[in-house]
């Protein structure tokens, strides 16, 4: 199936969110589509950001001097053979660095002022692994550079249960120091499309998409359930998911049951600004007057 129809499956629609759930599939869609143009075309006029690895083969050219150019694969240690000057370490380096040392090692005797262009001929294939609230979690192999919400897409895109944020547990950072977590507002992510939030996946990262939590409603409401909990969410808000107040609601009377540090309270005659929380139960009595 292809990126569309699974965002889209009827399957995995559940009518319970409504509109908005729908609305979000589409989102994703279209900023997924969207970045899949454009980043298809900064792949291949801007590769700077690139952490190259074992695998990748890189086509290198010294301007001005031809038989300096060279294509070569790095090997499994992170090294290539360059002429002139032999072994290089390119671990932990992005492109622009690369050309930057190689530079760096050719001015130190060989050349005078180089200019070296390096590019990703072939990359490598890279494992990732997304889990929690995707349709098809699981690890996948990439080629190439592959941003945030296109994996989330290869991956069947999000379950209605998708929480607003993510996780990624990087094994290594662009400087090669130890594994790294990343935490991304998703929610802001699927709202303004921020590149900067839409970050370029690597090799061995993990991405996990939590639950999200839910609020729930119960009494003189026009649709008593559970609902996904959203960031900054008030009684008034919750009471709207629902439907708004029944005939008979007790709209003076609305109270909380809230369960903190395994101890059950109640918050009675809440203000219908008050702030819920993941786990709330609000409750709308009945009016007997």
């Amino acid at each position: 199936m292809n990126i569309l129809g699974r965002i889209l499956d009827p399957r995995t629609y559940d009518y319970t969110f409504g509109l908005k759930s729908f609305l979000m599939r589409i989102s994703i869609l279209l900023i997924t589509v969207l970045f899949l143009l454009i980043g298809h075309v900064a792949a291949e006029t801007d590769q700077s950001d690139y952490l190259v690895g074992a695998g990748d083969v890189l086509k290198i050219s010294v301007y001005d001097n031809p038989d300096l150019d060279t294509v070569i694969r790095i090997d499994s240690n992170g090294t290539i053979q360059f002429p002139l000057i032999g072994q290089v370490n390119l671990s932990g380096m992005n492109v622009a660095r690369v050309g930057e040392k190689i530079e760096a090692l050719l001015s130190d005797g060989y050349l005078v002022n180089p200019q070296v262009s390096v590019f990703i001929q072939e990359y490598r294939s890279k494992e990732v692994v997304i889990m929690g609230q995707v349709n098809d979690p699981g690890v996948y192999k990439l080629s190439g550079p592959t941003n945030l919400l296109v994996l989330i897409s290869m991956a069947g895109g999000l379950s209605e249960a998708a929480g607003d944020r993510l996780t990624i547990n990087r094994k290594f950072s662009e400087k090669g120091k130890p594994q790294e977590t990343i935490r991304i507002n998703l929610q802001r992510l699927l709202d303004t499309g921020d590149p900067a939030l839409n970050i370029q996946i690597r090799d061995q990262d993990s991405i996990f998409i939590p639950k999200a939590g839910m609020v729930y409603i119960i009494g003189e409401v026009a649709k008593p359930a559970g609902y996904k909990y959203e960031e900054g969410a008030t009684v008034l808000k919750v009471i709207s998911m629902a439907g708004d107040f029944a005939e008979f609601a007790a709209q003076k009377k609305v109270r909380i049951h809230r369960t903190v540090d395994g101890k059950k309270q109640t918050i009675e005659k809440v203000s219908m600004q008050e702030p819920v929380f993941p786990g709330d139960v609000i409750e709308v009595p009945e009016s007997f007057f």
